[in-house]
């Protein structure tokens, strides 16, 4: 049994993009970009992929990582983690998505102080909103923060609602508010994540389609940290050339 690992939840059903982690940059399966960054930037944590399909398990045991196969008709990426850690034991779990290759190794440390801190069921990142265009894209999912840095509530809707300017906000404005643009990446007490799927999807999950909604309203502590350093993750083949971008850089 492992105090902490790293389980990569992977699939390749894709709507957007489909068999997006087999899809090569520069002659490497995506998925491999991420392992291996993994595996550079962590290297003190176990690490493990919970797949659904044996081409991507096949895929990541000739690089040399090791997988966990999944039902493939798991609902979300949480069940495939669940699923996978029943049988992997950690008594803590970091969750990096398989298609984020530049997660930062302060991502990884921000995650795992605190989840280790005992004051919380699961944890998450948020970063500064660089544009108001941002803060207003349903896309871009917001987190509001209380002051001991717990989440107060997470939304697709540009929140907190500025009622004196009847929601016309600039920069300056954003910049002095506690909210941060939402970055996919959690961990997990292992009581938590073994409950999580068991519990019914809360009406705010279901409005918002956000599953950490579904954590706060069963009445789940969910601390948030806030970090400078950003991402690329993959969701249509017109992200590949930032990824590319980025990986000159």
């Amino acid at each position: 049994m492992h105090d902490l690992a790293i389980i990569v939840p992977a699939r390749l059903a894709s709507t957007r993009f489909p068999r997006k982690l087999l899809h090569p940059v520069r002659g490497v399966p995506l998925i491999l970009h991420t392992a291996r960054r993994i595996r550079s930037i962590a290297p003190q944590f176990p690490l493990y992929f919970a797949v659904a399909e044996e081409e991507l398990a096949d895929t990541l045991k000739d690089a040399g990582f090791e997988s966990v196969m999944t039902d493939p008709n798991l609902p979300s990426g949480t069940d495939r983690l669940a699923q996978a850690n029943a049988q992997i034991g950690a008594k803590l779990v970091i969750n990096v998505q398989a298609d984020e290759p530049l997660v930062a190794q302060s991502h990884i440390a921000a995650l795992a102080n605190l989840i280790g801190s005992g004051k919380c069921d699961m944890a998450t990142l948020g970063t500064p909103f660089k544009s108001v265009e941002d803060f207003r894209d349903p896309n871009r999912v917001k987190v509001v923060r209380a002051k001991d840095g717990t989440a107060l509530y997470f939304s697709r809707a540009p929140i907190p609602f500025s009622r004196d300017s009847k929601g016309a906000v600039d920069a300056d404005w954003l910049a002095a508010q506690p909210v941060l643009l939402h970055l996919g990446m959690y961990a997990y007490t292992a009581d938590f994540l073994a409950r999580f799927p068991t519990l019914p999807q809360g009406t705010l999950e279901s409005i918002e389609k956000l599953e950490q909604l579904r954590a706060m309203e069963f009445g789940y502590r969910i601390a948030v940290d806030c970090t400078l350093e950003t991402t690329v993750g993959i969701d249509c083949p017109e992200d590949l050339p930032l990824l590319e971008a980025r990986l000159d850089s």
